[in-house]
């Protein structure tokens, strides 16, 4: 919860993700990978053939997250780079949880 982030810092941070990525539980292996590390946000497929989202935690937190995104990312997908952009630390958290977005 709230208290665990205390001292840390929160931060906010967008993606795009570039490669093979749509049609391999992509969003689906964010989602819980997010959930895993305890960041909110969400995650959606864009009609380029992408997948972008906003992420939003600890910023340890939104750093594995980006780390995952950059290399890791479903058993399927081929990543070609991860673009991450608007940066900024955030007083409170803006989303309850981490959700795909159709």
């Amino acid at each position: 919860g709230a208290a665990m982030a205390e001292g840390e810092g929160l931060v906010s941070v967008d993606y795009e993700v570039f490669g093979k990525v749509q049609g391999v539980f992509f969003r689906k292996y964010t989602q819980g990978e997010a959930k895993r590390l305890g960041v909110v946000g969400w995650v959606r497929n864009t009609s380029h053939g992408t997948v972008q989202g906003q992420m939003q935690g600890p910023t340890a937190r939104v750093r594995e997250l980006q780390e995952w995104l950059r290399k890791t990312g479903s058993p399927q997908s081929r990543i070609s780079r991860a673009e991450f952009r608007n940066e900024k630390t955030i007083p409170v958290l803006e989303h309850k949880d981490f959700q795909i977005l159709k």
